[in-house]
């Protein structure tokens, strides 16, 4: 559906200069764009390109306004006025409200207004759907779990029992929320399971991507708070604790019971060791291990930067020789301290 630039500056909140009944039928990259796309240019770097594209309007900072010769939406943020306008051109299909024939519902589980199920899906004892949830076809939501308003799972979610999730919270297919965390103890007899108690606490306003795994608490439960992000393939174990605001990229591990502050960011794998915790506005670089806490706010990162094979071997072998080169450095030290003497 097209709209025009007036109704986009509006969501925007930015300043128009130009047709303002112009019509645009969608969003492209600069590269790419077509006559009736609308692009956006967040720095000089990108603002060569402006010449040369077919976009019928683009969003950009107004400092760059003087190298922009057709329409123009003018905002402080163009990466989050391209993200406002976004959702007026998402073409997912919207859930219907009503419940598939061949959806599976317990008698006992309580439906608000609006809800819809989805083919196969299956929606155990006691479980509690606020009004206009939407659960995807073979998605199965456990025993006594409860779903806020306004939630969407997505096709082939698995949701444990007795897990709690709160309103508009948006989950990806293929994710499991609450299966059990890995707990065993050692015996002469081989592993003895140890049974989770806890469950899983899911915030407001939380996203998470597809085939992510959050298991649920050993004792306490694991918690995600409000407005927090998760990627795909992410891996957040039992008793894990995850603060307000927090972004967490794809592939990132977090070891059991590790407490995650708020206003964070972890990086794209990630791995952040059990029993330790971060503080709130900490930025986690990609590929980083997390080993210790993290007690004050800032970026940090860790490993080595790439190099061609024969010379990481090297540098490999030299790694694994620094304890004996500190050793040697520290005698010399003392020996020509003594000698100094």
């Amino acid at each position: 559906m097209p709209h025009t630039l007036a109704h986009l500056a509006a969501v925007a909140g930015a300043e128009l200069r130009g047709d303002p009944a112009r019509k645009i039928n969608g969003l492209a990259a600069l590269h790419v764009a077509v006559a009736g796309d609308i692009s956006f240019v967040a720095d000089k770097q990108h603002a060569k390109y402006l010449s040369a594209s077919a976009a019928s309007a683009v969003i950009l900072p107004a400092r760059l306004a003087p190298e922009c010769t057709i329409d123009c939406l003018l905002v402080e943020d163009p990466y989050l006025a391209y993200a406002k306008i976004s959702r007026l051109f998402d073409c997912a299909p919207v859930a219907t409200p009503g419940i598939h024939p061949s959806a599976a519902v317990d008698p006992s589980a309580s439906l608000g207004e609006g809800v819809s199920l989805g083919p196969h899906c299956c929606v155990a004892a006691g479980v509690s759907l606020a009004d206009g949830v939407a659960i995807g076809a073979g998605a199965f939501i456990g025993a006594g779990t409860q779903i806020g308003s306004g939630s969407d799972i997505a096709a082939n979610v698995t949701i444990y029992h007795a897990v709690c999730i709160g309103a508009r919270v948006r989950i990806h297919s293929g994710t499991v929320i609450g299966a059990d965390g890995f707990g065993f103890a050692p015996s002469p007899e081989g592993w003895v399971k140890i049974h989770q108690l806890g469950s899983v606490i899911i915030g407001d306003d939380v996203e998470i991507g597809a085939c992510t795994s959050i298991d649920r608490g050993a004792l306490q439960n694991t918690v995600i708070g409000k407005r927090v992000i998760i990627d795909n393939q992410v891996q957040i174990a039992h008793n894990v604790e995850i603060g307000e605001d927090t972004a967490v990229a794809g592939c990132v591990g977090i070891a059991g019971s590790a407490k995650i502050g708020a206003n964070c960011s972890l990086g794209g794998g990630v791995g952040v060791a059990g029993h330790l915790s971060i503080a709130d506005n900490v930025t986690v670089t990609g590929m980083t291990l997390v080993s210790k806490s993290i007690t004050d706010a800032g970026v940090y990162s860790s490993g080595t930067a790439l190099s061609k094979h024969a010379a990481w071997q090297k540098n490999a072998v030299r790694f694994l020789q620094l304890d004996k080169l500190h050793k040697r450095l520290v005698a010399l030290e003392k020996k020509l301290s003594r000698e100094v003497e």
